[in-house]
């Protein structure tokens, strides 16, 4: 059979008892300081009233004028019991100098030698003490009695202890009273106080919360994603190994502002808004973020805890992934067109026209062999030409016309090993995308490429015939979010250029955006073929040159 064994207390009932005891331990001790106190200064009352009682009687000329007479105690006995009784004292004796005394409360006391000091008293001083006597242990002060210059007799008078210890008890009993009332305050205070403890701790110990505190932090830094606490304020109240690699922040973060931790305008913005968010996507100078906030409130507001992932890689991979079905909607296209050049040949040869069959079936391949020519002798790199044919296939789908420039030149194996052909497909590609979807409607439909290296920078022009970009939007293009189509799916648009700007930033490049030739918007990259600045550069804003441009679709 087990023993029940009793769960430890929680940390707010092991404060309520502790805070109880302590209570209980200052009441006492005050209890019995003061009934020491009282007790003393009621012994000091009673010492001077005894004497006040004494002088009184020794300064009466009837006792003087009893001393004189044959039998003193016959007149002083019943002298002495009277003022007893009107003065609440115990006793009073009076005495020859010898101690013999004249009266006393015991009638078979009288002639007794007097119990207690009297040589100062005969030394002509009044004074106190306490002794035990007949009648037990007594306050009691001892007077001279002087006729004409000499002293002729004593006078003491008592308090005995027991009644003094009778005053102090109803003092005493009083005392506890209030000092009752004062622990039971202090109980319901220090309950009430300690039952909102309970709930803010939800009834846990304190090796509970000591254990809740080390498997948070462990969490905190065991989980890869990125966790930030703001405070009412909006200021970081908390923040893990993860949130402070993906944000490119310090370990001294801790009580700084969100708006001071200088994250990019929409950022900061997400984490300073008051209504929840959820799988936002932001651009910080090398990483794509999806964010979700989520306001803690209980009556006001607390705080705020945001959740960060890192999805580059997979919006670098989206980025492939719609690539690779452009390419396989522009294959898929192709063979429909292929299938219906290729029953063309056959009628024509059942037709009997051999020779035009033969001619129809040529100019087909040199045309597509012309342009796959075209793009490779313009552009070696193997990445960006595969790239080109690609995107050439998917505007031709969509009634737009995509030329690369005769001044086009980029052989194989010059770019750098820190220029990777994931960020030239993810710039270029992007680039391209954004101008198709300027030019799709427009008169002659065209966007042109240029590719080629000057003074050691990789420059990678596209412009389009589309309506251009307001000169007042010039910055804005590059913002996330920013397009002037409706979106698109749960991602939204106005994502692309901003993924451009991001890598070109990584890359210590420049992005601009200005008129092109032809009257839409050309944006032109130029990326270092030098050493590249790890981290990232400075993107220089999207300055416009040439005329005034009207607003066209991004």
């Amino acid at each position: 059979m087990r023993l029940p064994v009793p769960r430890p207390r929680s940390l707010a009932g092991q404060l309520f008892a502790m805070q109880a005891v302590l209570i209980a331990v200052v009441v006492a001790g005050y209890a019995l300081f003061t009934y020491v106190s009282d007790r003393s200064q009621a012994e000091e009352a009673a010492g001077r009233e005894a004497l006040a009682v004494a002088r009184s009687i020794a300064d009466a000329p009837s006792v003087r004028q009893a001393i004189r007479t044959d039998d003193p105690s016959s007149s002083l006995q019943p002298y002495a019991l009277h003022v007893q009784r009107d003065t609440g004292v115990d006793f009073v004796t009076i005495m020859n100098t010898r101690g013999i005394r004249w009266t006393h409360p015991d009638p078979e006391e009288i002639g007794q030698r007097f119990i207690g000091h009297i040589e100062d008293a005969l030394r002509g001083e009044s004074f106190t003490e306490t002794y035990t006597g007949t009648l037990g242990p007594s306050v009691r002060a001892v007077t001279p009695i002087w006729d004409g210059g000499r002293i002729v007799g004593l006078v003491s008078a008592g308090i005995k202890v027991e009644e003094i210890s009778k005053r102090v008890q109803g003092q005493l009993t009083a005392l506890i009273g209030v000092a009752g009332g004062a622990l039971a305050l202090g109980a319901v205070g220090t309950y009430v106080v300690n039952a909102r403890l309970r709930r803010h701790t939800h009834g846990m110990n304190a090796t509970e919360l000591s254990r809740m505190y080390d498997y948070t932090q462990a969490a905190l830094h065991a989980v890869r994603e990125g966790l930030l606490m703001l405070d009412g304020q909006f200021r970081v109240a908390l923040i893990n190994d993860g949130g402070r690699e993906l944000l490119g922040v310090s370990d001294q973060v801790v009580g700084t502002s969100v708006a001071a931790l200088g994250l990019p305008p929409s950022l900061t913005g997400a984490l300073l808004a008051s209504e929840p968010r959820v799988d936002e996507v932001h651009l910080t100078a090398d990483r794509v973020l999806v964010v979700n906030t989520s306001p803690v409130s209980g009556g006001e507001r607390r705080g705020t805890v945001v959740t960060l992932r890192d999805v580059t890689e997979l919006q670098s991979l989206m980025g492939e992934l719609d690539s690779e079905r452009g390419f396989s909607q522009a294959l898929r296209s192709q063979a429909h067109e292929a299938a219906n050049r290729l029953h063309t040949v056959v009628s024509l040869i059942e037709l009997g026209r051999a020779e035009e069959a033969v001619a129809f079936a040529t100019a087909e391949l040199e045309l597509a062999q012309a342009l796959t020519d075209q793009v490779v002798a313009a552009v070696a790199e193997p990445v960006l030409a595969a790239l080109l044919l690609g995107k050439t296939a998917q505007a031709n789908e969509r009634g737009v016309e995509l030329v690369v420039s005769q001044d086009s030149r980029l052989d194989d194996g010059l770019l750098p090993p820190s220029l990777p052909a994931r960020d030239l497909v993810t710039i270029l590609g992007n680039l391209i995308d954004n101008a198709v979807d300027a030019a799709q409607g427009s008169a002659r439909a065209r966007v042109t490429v240029r590719a080629c290296t000057e003074a050691s920078e990789l420059v990678l022009r596209v412009s389009d015939t589309g309506a251009g970009v307001d000169p007042a939007l010039a910055e804005a293009v590059f913002e996330r979010g920013f397009s002037t189509k409706p979106a698109s799916g749960p991602g939204g648009r106005g994502l692309g250029l901003a993924l451009v700007r991001q890598a070109v930033g990584r890359h210590a490049g420049a992005l601009t955006v200005a008129g092109a030739e032809e009257g839409g918007a050309q944006f032109e990259v130029r990326l270092p073929l030098g050493t590249v600045r790890a981290g990232g550069g400075v993107v220089s804003g999207g300055a416009l040159s040439g005329g005034a441009l009207s607003g066209g679709p991004v």
